[in-house]
């Protein structure tokens, strides 16, 4: 009888509910095509937060009782499942929506900064998992569910996660009623379709690209060692000796000694530092790229220190770390340091070239050498050609390597250029922008 004097609120239709769902055009973004419109993300989702557990629950190995838990760790370029942890299913309290689905699009909710907002897309489900409290699935309806995907990748790349987050300590949260609110650019569903099968087919012909170009970068090591391989067999030298009327027979072994004015190491102890002194304590991890590079946390001493330890070096001195990291080397240039035990030095007479040591230094510490102690580095043998030759192998290296060392930059800013393209593509696909609109689609 009460409820006969109450009237019953009538059921929205559909089109009193998009009405509602759609975004005012002052809150609109940016401009898109007439037949598509801006609407609230809740209209077209459902968000399901992850299952919570303390973290003395996880477990390492998977069994009867337990299953596999997806944490932000996993939500990468694609879901990654190699590394997962396992909790008891109790903690699902037998909840359905709990478990990961084929076309879920998993959002890291909570993380660093730049991290929040970092979605994946459940392409398959290999075995029933489950998703922990830092993150959030979100279920598309009515929408394709990659095209949303896509959409909410490119807000995550340009950052705009970012400003939607509230940040505690060190841990940005998304929350699900802001997710909610997000405008969205809902085009037709045949244009869905055609913008996916787009960015899809154009992403494609990209990570071909960039897996050649990848390819280039992973070989960098190979080509350089080969090269250095053919310098001291004396295969980049062949026509030069022919046009010198030399043959291999004028290579000659000899012993790094032998070639050298003085061979010794640094000091076999710690000296007095003190933090405002002149002269950097330097060792074999100060070697970088040919060149000693005296790093913030480099220890000093003062010019009376450096005069009870220093070593005679000058313009023909190499240095090679023979402890820790072996065989990095460096030249001398006139630094202020004195040097540790880990570090070689040697001063080479007239009849080597100090480049031609740099390099034979570096082909066989990639190949034989695993221990170089000051011993071993005295009666280290070099295959020797004449000076000149030496002369010309530095030569040929330093051509091959500037050649391999320019290809190795341009693929890599080709890979970083690659990325940029992706998102452009990205931002074009949800302005309507990649010529695959068709007006006669109905909003």
């Amino acid at each position: 009888a009460l409820m006969a004097g109450r009237k019953k609120q009538p059921e929205l239709t559909a089109e009193e509910k998009l009405q509602q769902a759609l975004v005012p055009e002052a809150e609109q973004p940016y401009k898109v095509p007439d037949n598509w419109c801006w609407v609230r993300l809740k209209i077209l989702s459902d968000f399901e937060r992850g299952i919570t557990f303390p973290a003395s629950a996880k477990e390492k190995i998977a069994n009867e009782s337990n299953i596999p838990c997806i944490r932000t760790a996993n939500i990468q370029e694609e879901l990654e499942i190699d590394d997962l942890i396992y909790v008891d299913k109790k903690y699902m309290k037998e909840n359905e929506n709990k478990l990961i689905r084929v076309n879920d699009i998993i959002m890291s909710s909570a993380n660093s900064r730049e991290l929040v907002g970092k979605v994946s897309y459940v392409n398959y489900v290999s075995e029933p998992m489950t998703f922990g409290g830092f993150v959030i699935v979100i279920r598309s309806q009515y929408i394709f569910s990659k095209f949303l995907f896509y959409f909410l990748r490119l807000e995550f790349l340009f950052g705009h996660f970012m400003g939607k987050s509230t940040q505690t300590t060190n841990i940005a949260n998304i929350n699900t009623a802001n997710l909610g609110n997000y405008a969205f650019p809902l085009p037709p569903l045949a244009e869905q379709q055609r913008i996916v099968e787009r960015i899809e087919t154009l992403f494609a012909k990209l990570d071909e690209a960039k897996e050649k170009l990848q390819n280039t970068l992973d070989i960098f090591e190979i080509r350089k060692a080969a090269i250095l391989h053919k310098a001291f067999t004396g295969e980049l030298t062949a026509n030069w000796r022919k046009q010198h009327d030399l043959t291999l027979d004028s290579w000659k072994e000899k012993t790094l000694k032998s070639l050298s004015d003085k061979i010794g190491d640094g000091l076999h102890g710690t000296p007095n530092y003190t933090d405002n002194g002149d002269y950097a304590f330097i060792n074999g991890n100060n070697f970088a790229g040919d060149k000693i590079e005296i790093k913030p946390e480099t220890k000093k001493v003062d010019f009376n220190e450096y005069m009870k330890y220093k070593v005679e070096l000058n313009d023909k001195t190499v240095f090679v770390s023979i402890n820790g990291t072996l065989g990095k080397t460096a030249f001398y240039n006139n630094e202020n340091i004195i040097l540790g035990k880990s570090a070689c030095y040697i001063n080479v007479n007239q009849n080597l070239n100090k480049d031609f040591v740099n390099y034979a230094n570096e082909k066989a510490t990639g190949s034989t050498i695993k221990n170089l102690g000051l011993k071993a580095m005295r009666n280290l043998k070099i295959n020797l050609p004449t000076l000149d030759e030496q002369t010309e192998i530095v030569r040929i290296i330093d051509n091959l390597l500037a050649k391999e060392q320019k290809a190795y930059s341009i693929a890599q800013n080709a890979i970083a250029q690659i990325d940029l393209i992706k998102k452009s593509i990205l931002a074009r696909a949800f302005r309507g922008q990649l010529a695959t609109n068709n007006p006669a689609d109905e909003s």
